[in-house]
């Protein structure tokens, strides 16, 4: 049997794309080959097993913004299928969603099973095969044909659909092909850092906060949440950061300094609020200041670190509020190493972009050969945006492919 489609990737945009297939093409025969006994694992994890599904971005410029790598090449593929698509095609499929105060959007059963039980329930409506355990070793371009060989195993198909992540024995398959693949590094990573002021205050979060790091003649900037960690500094800020600065920061073996804007204005701001609070209110006690609304233990923390804890405000010299005004809007801290953000790793690298055809995510070099999702060199900061490129990226795929089963229906 030669199939119509074989998908090497049991993750979110190989069942995507072969649904996709399916849908534009009924009857299609399609196989999903999965290296492991888990079907969709990000899908699983994401968004603390709610599933982040997509972001509320409804204009392919404003959805572009969010990705370090790839924007550019997206901008076309996003004008054709977007968040309002994915959102409609789960409604169809009968998972409703909700957007969120921050535009992630979310099922509104609150739980990952509810997409994986939507993908299931289509690949059974499709008669769409799936096999576990079946990693795939080779793969060679016949003249009509692929032969894929995955265990003692090989088997035929007119076109594949590379969806494997960020494996990277998957990549070396893909490098022997003659694809060129970028050196993955980690992206969506928490900062490592040992500092007097972060011990013992985790579990705090400020909801406004800058941070700013300067590589040499580069400055990477973010702004939103952050959350002080057992081992450092994370949130989505800190996730921003990590994003735009992934290769930088791999560069430099993640050992450099951040600055953090704990209140979201500038120094002069800053210190122009102090002075007014000395002469305003100079018998109050620089412990019960708590400016900017920061919390309780932190303010108390930096407060202890100053040596002004005994201090009412007339007390403080210029020098000490200088300070103070300096440190919270441009507290320094030496990182050293990072951690993975939970269990939704996601890298910066794979088969470099100038070798796809985004009108139909199809190789150049290996005509029938298509990828989607985070095998290739795209990736965006966390809310939902990696994986509204892998469902656009699989939308394009799965309609092109069943495009080409057409015509080779016809010339049959």
């Amino acid at each position: 049997m030669i199939y119509d489609l074989v998908v090497v990737g049991g993750g979110a945009a190989g069942f995507f794309g072969a649904i996709q297939t399916a849908e534009h093409f009924p009857g299609a025969s399609i196989l999903i080959l999965e290296k492991s006994n888990k079907l969709l694992s990000k899908v699983k994890v994401s968004g603390g097993g709610r599933c982040n599904v997509t972001h509320a971005c409804f204009t392919p410029s404003e959805m572009i913004a969010h990705y370090p790598r790839g924007s550019k090449e997206l901008l076309g593929p996003f004008h054709q299928f977007l968040c309002g698509d994915m959102m409609e095609w789960l409604e169809n499929n009968n998972v409703s969603t909700k957007i969120e105060e921050d535009g992630r959007v979310f099922p509104l059963s609150d739980s990952s099973q509810s997409i994986i039980d939507c993908f299931l329930w289509a690949c059974q409506k499709h008669s769409i095969n799936i096999e576990h355990h079946a990693q795939v070793q080779s793969f060679k371009k016949k003249e009509t044909f692929f032969e894929l060989n995955y265990k003692d195993t090989s088997l035929q198909t007119k076109s594949i659909l590379w969806t494997t992540g960020s494996s990277p024995k998957a990549w070396d398959v893909l490098k022997k092909s003659g694809l060129c693949i970028i050196d993955p590094v980690p992206s969506l990573f928490t900062f490592n850092i040992q500092s007097a002021l972060l011990d013992g205050l985790m579990g705090l979060s400020l909801t406004n906060v800058q941070v700013q790091i300067q590589l040499e003649n580069t400055q990477f900037d973010a702004q939103g949440p952050l959350l002080i960690t057992h081992w450092g500094l994370s949130g989505p800020a800190v996730l921003k950061l990590s994003a735009w600065a992934a290769r930088e920061l791999h560069a430099v073996d993640y050992n450099f300094q951040i600055s953090v804007n704990w209140i979201a204005q500038n120094e002069h701001e800053c210190l122009a609020y102090l002075n007014r609070v000395k002469s305003e209110n100079g018998k109050l006690k620089v412990k019960k200041l708590r400016p900017f609304q920061l919390p309780r233990r932190l303010w108390e923390r930096m407060v202890s670190l100053w040596q002004i804890e005994g201090k009412n405000m007339a007390d403080l010299s210029n020098s000490e509020l200088e300070q103070m005004a300096s440190d919270l809007s441009g507290w320094q801290f030496n990182v050293n190493g990072k951690s993975t953000f939970k269990e939704e790793f996601v890298t910066c690298g794979g088969v470099d972009l100038k070798e796809i055809n985004f009108k139909h995510m199809e190789s150049k070099k290996i005509p029938g050969l298509y990828l989607a999702g985070e095998v290739i060199n795209i990736d965006a900061i966390t809310g939902g945006f990696n994986f509204q490129a892998a469902w656009t990226e699989s939308f394009i795929a799965g309609r092109s492919i069943a495009e080409r089963i057409a015509l080779n229906s016809e010339g049959e």
